[in-house]
């Protein structure tokens, strides 16, 4: 049984030892069929792109020549090689990893990459070219791309980019006028780019770039137009990730029994799948580390993982929050209102823009899109409806959106009592109260937008925090909607499910309370005799009405 690869990036050491390797050399030949050389990928964080970029450093190096049999022979490229296999001397650079806490510390970061990139460059190929410490980074590549053209006449250069975007990421969650003075008109990283693309003219035959947003190429264009994105075509949608079938092939070949698959698959579908980069795409597809973690703990432990966020991971996603932060006010809390409760929003997708200059509504959603916060659900009259992918990420907003609500109070959450008291005993008295604690903290002018739907939002976010729970919201049931169901995860347990139908009332109209009480118990009284509802085991019924900050809960 072949190991796993989690947290292996190499494509040699993978292959050389005995890793299991999810075949995507058929999009090396789809790559090089393209008419054009110089190709920019785009996708979140911890999908899987630097392994992709290794793959190709490996395919198209001339040094790997006498090893192309071993690395590739059991691959699809391996079977149908391209003309351009192993031709090239590849220069890979990979800005992540740059300390961004000042502008000198990030200008020192990208030249220290720049210079030892370009040094394992010429040792690896004999290139008799001295690196001048002294020099900024653009020289260096300049004085490179001429030593080359004069020492290795008529041959050609291989440039792969992983992580181009890293830093300016960084830099835009934290210090957005230090992001301006890199990628200004006489910013390092700009002239940096105009050195690459005058490296076109003689030397640098193909170029791939890979990051997770289109943050820099604004400002980059004049500098360096000449990038095609294949980020959003439905040819590459799968390029990256994993896909459904590759997940049980992957599984067969770590022998995993079909029962213990039967287990494990909708597990990775509600926390990992639901990604869709490509408007007209088929497939979509799950992260990629976040499966190799799960597998991986699997396997270690000889039973399923309890903890479904590999920490790495949740680290790299907790940046949401410095994402959001860029749009203030009513726009973003009307991102999140929509996303969370499952509304989704229709939107065209930005395919360039500049937030040092004006980060607006529809950058941020578009920024949500590249980080992987949000994917493409559906198309509405052309446009891309853009929703949350999976439960992962729905978590994620969840936590932010709650410490949204709770700035400036100290709320203690105790999500271990009120899942006892659920699972247990089919009372909701806990949730309800620490649901209350937000209601009041929240100002009166919050109210003046408050409706059923955001006490709807505060329960789901908490909820989300219950481990032990799958979180339905609005589940289409005969073309009806309960608001909220709770239904355990493991059945066999016991534990208690629980349905909420919520109302709200302004402070106006709080003697309509018996008569939205009476609503909302007709509702779910009504909701009980579908047959998908009455299948569900140890059933607690329950209508939750919000007069402002004040909850009202009756058992049905």
């Amino acid at each position: 049984m072949r190991k796993l690869p989690y947290g292996i990036s190499d494509y040699e050491r993978l292959i050389e030892n005995d890793y299991y390797y999810v075949d995507k050399t058929k999009y090396i030949e789809k790559l090089e069929n393209l008419p054009e050389p110089y190709i920019m990928f785009l996708r979140p964080r911890k999908f899987g792109k630097t392994l992709f970029t290794s793959t190709l450093e490996n395919y198209y190096d001339l040094k790997k020549i006498d090893k192309f049999d071993k690395l590739y022979g059991d691959t699809y490229i391996g079977k149908y090689p391209t003309k351009l296999k192993n031709k090239y001397h590849i220069l890979k650079f990979n800005f992540s990893g740059i300390d961004t806490s000042s502008d000198k510390t990030t200008i020192k970061g990208f030249k220290n990459e720049v210079s030892s990139s370009i040094k394992l460059f010429i040792d690896k190929y004999r290139l008799d070219f001295y690196i001048n410490q002294e020099d900024e980074a653009e020289n260096i590549l300049d004085n490179l791309i001429k030593a080359f053209n004069i020492q290795k006449e008529g041959e050609k250069i291989y440039v792969i980019i992983d992580e181009y975007d890293h830093f300016a990421n960084e830099l835009l969650g934290f210090n957005t006028s230090q992001f301006k003075n890199l990628v200004s008109k006489n910013g390092k990283v700009r002239k940096w780019y105009e050195i690459l693309k005058k490296g076109t003219e003689t030397v640098i035959d193909r170029i791939f770039i890979t990051g997770v947003a289109l943050i820099t190429l604004d400002s980059l264009t004049s500098g360096f137009n000449i990038a095609s994105d294949k980020t959003q075509n439905a040819k590459f949608n799968e390029m990256i990730g994993f896909t459904k079938e590759e997940l049980i092939s992957m599984m067969n070949d770590l022998q995993i029994s079909q029962e213990e698959q039967n287990k494990m698959l909708p597990i990775m579908k509600e926390n990992y799948d639901g990604y869709k980069f490509a408007l007209d795409a088929e497939e979509k597809i799950y992260n990629s580390n976040m499966c190799l973690y799960f597998l991986n703990n699997y396997i270690e432990q000889e039973k399923l993982p309890i903890q479904l966020i590999d920490m790495n991971i949740a680290s790299d996603y907790s940046k949401l929050g410095k994402m959001l932060d860029l749009c203030k006010g009513e726009e973003r809390e009307k991102v999140i209102e929509k996303t969370v409760s499952g509304e989704g929003i229709v939107e065209e997708i930005t395919g360039k823009f500049n937030p040092a200059i004006e980060f607006t509504e529809k950058d941020l959603i578009s920024m949500l899109y590249y980080l992987g916060y949000l994917t493409i659900e559906d198309e509405v009259v052309g446009y891309p409806k853009l929703s949350i992918p999976n439960r992962v990420m729905k978590e994620i907003y969840s936590e932010y959106f709650l410490k949204i609500l709770k700035q400036g109070v100290d709320i203690e959450e105790n999500y271990s009592e009120i899942a006892r008291e659920i699972a247990l005993e089919g009372k909701i008295n806990k949730i309800i109260e620490l649901m209350n604690k937000y209601l009041k903290n929240l100002s009166n002018r919050d109210y003046i937008k408050f409706n059923e739907k955001y006490v709807k939002l505060i329960f789901y976010c908490i909820a989300m925090n219950l481990k032990i729970y799958r979180l339905k919201s609005e589940m289409e049931v005969q073309r009806k909607y309960p608001d909220i169901l709770l239904i355990p995860k493991d059945e066999s347990k016991g534990y208690k499910a629980v349905m909420i139908e919520f109302k709200y009332l302004k402070n106006e109209e709080a003697n309509k309370l018996k008569e939205k009480q009476n609503e909302a118990r007709e509702q779910i009284e009504e909701y009980a005799t579908f047959e998908e509802i009455r299948e569900i085991k140890n059933l607690n019924k329950y209508t939750v009405v919000a007069v402002n900050d004040k909850v009202y809960v009756e058992k049905v």
